[in-house]
């Protein structure tokens, strides 16, 4: 397998690692409230990225509670096809 291929994990210290070598904070979409839509209220903000300003960084604790309460799963790439590190992630459904 190509490291350029999507892997998918649900362990927070592999997903915690991935972003924090690409100062990717934990993060969640301001005013999103309880929703069950868990897809569309935590990311990972990372440096000078749009959305910065509807985004408030929170724990790793709680963007994991989050992640597993809506039965998510981490979609990620560790580098793009022409080998440069991938900043690409996708939060899937795991139900």
């Amino acid at each position: 397998m190509s490291s350029h291929s999507s892997k998918t994990t649900t362990d927070l210290k592999e997903i915690q690692q991935w972003a924090e070598q690409r100062q990717g904070k934990p993060a969640k979409v301001k005013g999103a409230g309880n929703t069950d839509e868990g897809e569309g209220l935590i990311r990972i903000d990372f440096p000078g990225y749009s959305g910065g300003d509807s985004l408030e960084e929170i724990s790793w604790e709680e963007w994991y509670e989050i992640f597993q309460k809506n039965g998510l799963a981490f979609l990620y790439q560790e580098e793009t096809k022409d080998g440069d590190e991938s900043r690409f992630f996708k939060l899937v459904n795991n139900k």
